[in-house]
Formats: C-alpha cells, structure tokens, sequence
C-alpha cells in the first residue's frame, strides 16, 4: 500500500512538473526570424508600387493578411554587415562598433542570441552571417562564409569552422533552398522542451539576382513598369548633390561578365548585349534584367517562406511561435537610375518588415510607428518575457504591434552611412513622418575602404509628403528654412541621445560648424 502510495506521488509530482515545463515554453514563444538581402519593398507586392502586379509573393501575403506589416521601418546604416550587427546588438554602429563592410562583429561583444542562451532558449542561426568572426551566443550554427555562392553553397559549423574563407561542408543545391531545408532538419532535432530562436537568413536577393530553374521562365514576355527617375542621369533637375552608383555601372559589370565568365559576379541570363543601342535604350535593357532576375531570385524566397510555415503547422506549434520575415536593409531598383543600396533615400533606408503572432496580433495590421532595426532585440526580449539588456539601445514596439502605440514613442529616427565614396558620400541625416534632412559630410574619416578623397560637404531634405519619390532637393526653397532650422536642432539632440558626437573625428567638428548653417 505505502509503495503504490509513492508511486501515485511520483507519477503525480512529475505530471506536475511537466505542466509547469510546458506552462514555461508557452509563456516564451518560439522566435524565427527569417532575415534576406537586399529584398527591397518595391519587390514584396504588399508595399504597392509599380511591382506590385509582376512581383511573386503569395507567402508574404499570407504572413501580412495573418499578422501585421510595418510601413516605416528603417535601418540605421544601409549596408549588410552594419545592419545585421545592429540586428543582433540593438546598437547603432558607432556603438557595436562595424561601421562598414570590413568590421566584424567581436565574439565577445555582447548579443541577442546569449541573452536568450542564458534564459533557457536553443539558438540558432543558419545561412548568411556575414559578420566576420565565429557566431557567439548560438547552440548551433551552419553559416555562408562572406557573401556565400549561390549554387552548391559552402557553410561552415563548429564542427570545421576556420576564420574567413577556410573551412565548411558544400551542400548541393540552390542556397535558398539549401538554407530552408537546414533550418527544418534543426527544427526536427531541436529539444522540444525549450523554446527556440532561430534565425534563418537567406543569401538572396542579393547581387548578383540569381535563382533556381523553376522560377527561370518566370516573366517572360512581361514588360517592366518603369519608375519615373529611371532616366535620371544627373542632379539637373533634382538638386541631387551626388552623382550615386547608377544603372550603367551595373550594365558594366553584366557586359564584363559576358565577356569574363571567371568574373567576381556569375549573373544569370548571360550574354548581355547592347551593342547599337543609345544611352536611354541601354539603361532600360539593364532595368528590364535588373527587376526580372531580382524578381525570380525573390520568388525563391517566397517558396521556401512556404516551406517553413508549413513545418510550424504541421508540428502544432504555429500559434505559439512569433514569426518575422524581413530584409537587411532595402535597395534601388532603378530608382533615381541607381542599384545598390546605402543611402538616406527611401528606397534604400526602409526595411520590409512583416510579423505573425496570433496569440497578439491581428491579421491584416499595418503599423504607421517609426520602427528601427535596434528595436528588433528588444521585440524578441519582451516576446520572451526577458527584461530588456541594458546594452540594447532600441525599444520594444510589441505595443505598437497591438495597436496601442506608447504615447513617447519616438517621433523621429536618426541614420548615418560610413563608408564613404565620392559618387555615395559619407552622411548623417533625420527622418519624420513628412520630412528628410540630411548632411553629406563627405569625409573617409578613416574607414577602411572608403574613398581617400573627400568630397564638398552638402544638404539635402525631401517634404515626402509632397515629393514622396525624393526628386527634388527642396534645402533651398525658402519655404522650408524655419522647418529645416527645426530639424537641424532635432539632429543636434538626436545625435547626443544616441551617443554619435563625432569626438573621435575633429574634422568633423570644424565641417559642422563651417556648413551647419549654410
């Protein structure tokens, strides 16, 4: 009698404490961030635009229609390696310190993922890194070396891991592909006892736009809706201060590759020919390519989107785990006749961001709050009932997501751009709801890579909501001179809140003070 009474204790006490275990893994939702390159809003369909009817994105439709899209979400500096340090530290680059392409991020620099180690949680990442040094903080990792190929892609693991280009396994297939399918074989091994973050990152879309054989005859015959500024060939007409990465620097690298088949970049569709065609025909030749395989190599994307949330459902645990689907940053598509990234311009600045928890959030939201990428550590904390670190500089906007916006949420957002080059020169800049102001200091300031030669310091502001394409630099309609003097004190503030005074850079100081007000 006493041994079966002990028995029901036992059987009781671990009933108990497995219900307690589950209570705690429901209480802290799953994470996967799935994170692309490059994959601008102009390429989602959800955003609108003239892309929107060609673009192929079912799966980004059914996150946005079951969760909510943010529509002023932006980086705090447009280039890859930059975005995704902040992505991890919620910290601006002159605080995590990668202010460029060349920087890594310090292993023992503080991050999201050993925050989350530490409370119980299984890490992960899987795909692009891009960060230089080993990934700290994750229980496993399986990562692109650099940028990554697109077919038969290399990643590297703990287990053959070797700093820079050194080390990995190849994995036969497309990368988008290859990067899906190696974040659900870590699904079906995880400890399904803890929550999980996954952070699932895709090569694509980035340069140079390729994609699988099943989207290659995706678009054909179709004409390409052309963006007003696509002729944009100089600051003529727009008070532009910079002359910017356009088009046919790109129509270069295709006809070089045409030509050189060992070329650093192997595009798709090749040969590219322009031969008897004038300035306006080739660039329209160039456009045509450009948004077609950026298109296609999106459209993997979008599959493979599929493919994950598939697995959520199947396994049960959709409606407990947060799902968010976004880009490093965005990227013109002949817009303003460029390609590329990195500058203050809308195209460039703003992330595409969706996110699906249906325990919180409505289906078919959209959220008008300024967002930036330090927040998003912050989200996943306060999603994982975590106190926020005090290394993050960001907020949670897990408030806003439920439509109930903090009434001292930020108003304004603060961006700068690093690595300068004379045709993309070095600048800092303000973002509100209507108006952009931005300083093109135009110095190197050291950074690796950048350009040695300095350019003429400039200003630039856009009213978006009378020139929401940016086409002409209104700094000196008088119209706006009590605006812009606002703003310029506001950048003042913001630039002491954030903690970027430029004290490292006495240069810096002798252009503000010569330029601030001119």
């Amino acid at each position: 009698m006493l041994k079966t009474n002990l028995t029901l204790i036992l059987a009781c006490f671990l009933i108990l404490s497995a219900c307690k275990k589950q209570e705690k893994v429901e209480k802290q939702p799953n994470i996967l961030f799935i994170l692309s390159d490059d994959h601008t809003s102009q390429g989602w369909g959800i955003y609108g635009g003239i892309l929107k009817d060609v673009v192929h994105g079912p799966n980004i439709s059914r996150l946005a229609e079951e969760g909510a899209v943010l529509d002023n979400c932006f980086c705090t500096n447009s280039i890859c390696t930059p975005s995704r340090a902040t992505i991890l530290t919620g910290q601006y680059s002159h605080r995590n310190g990668v202010y460029t392409l060349t920087e890594a991020l310090e292993p023992d620099s503080m991050n999201i993922a050993k925050v989350f180690q530490k409370n119980g949680y299984q890490t992960a990442v899987i795909g692009k890194w891009h960060l230089k040094k080993e990934p700290a903080g994750f229980d496993y990792y399986n990562v692109l070396p650099g940028q990554g190929r697109y077919w038969n892609p290399i990643l590297k693991t703990a287990d053959n891991w070797e700093d820079h280009y050194g080390g990995g396994v190849e994995h036969k297939g497309f990368s988008t592909d290859v990067i899906a399918d190696l974040t659900i074989d870590w699904f079906k091994s995880r400890d399904k006892s803890k929550p999980f973050m996954m952070m699932c990152h895709f090569k694509a879309t980035h340069e140079p736009f390729d994609f699988p054989d099943r989207h290659k005859n995706l678009l054909d015959g179709v004409e390409i809706p052309e963006p007003e500024s696509l002729y944009d060939f100089g600051d003529e007409t727009t008070g532009r201060t910079f002359s910017g990465q356009t088009l046919d620097a790109l129509k270069e690298r295709f006809l070089e590759n045409t030509r050189n088949p060992d070329y650093w970049a192997h595009y798709p569709e090749l040969p590219f020919l322009v031969d008897g065609l004038d300035s306006i025909e080739q660039r329209k030749k160039t456009y045509q390519k450009l948004v077609k395989d950026f298109i296609r190599s999106g459209a993997a994307i979008d599959d493979n989107i599929s493919k994950l949330l598939d697995y959520l459902e199947e396994e049960g645990i959709a409606d407990n785990t947060v799902v968010i689907y976004t880009a490093d940053q965005g990227y013109f598509l002949g817009e303003h006749g460029f390609f590329d990234k990195r500058l203050i311009y809308e195209e460039s600045l703003r992330m595409p961001f969706v996110i699906r928890y249906p325990k919180e959030i409505k289906g078919g939201s959209r959220i008008d709050d300024i967002i930036l990428n330090i927040d998003f550590p912050a989200l996943f904390a306060d999603y994982a009932n975590i106190k926020k670190p005090d290394f993050i500089q960001g907020e949670s906007f897990r408030e806003n997501l439920k439509g109930d916006t903090p009434k001292d949420w930020r108003k304004s957002s603060y961006y700068r751009y690093w690595l300068h080059q004379t045709n993309r020169p070095g600048h800092f800049g303000i973002r509100n709801k209507r108006y952009k102001l931005a300083f093109f200091y135009g110095q190197h300031l050291d950074m690796k890579n950048a350009d040695r030669e300095n350019t003429e310091p400039a200003w630039e502001f856009y009213d978006l909501e009378k020139d929401p394409n940016e086409n002409t630099n209104a700094y000196k309609n008088p119209e706006y001179s009590t605006i812009i003097s606002d703003m310029k004190e506001e950048l003042i503030k913001l630039r002491k809140e954030v903690g970027d005074t430029d004290e490292k850079f006495p240069i810096m100081k002798e252009i503000t003070k010569d330029y601030w007000n001119n």
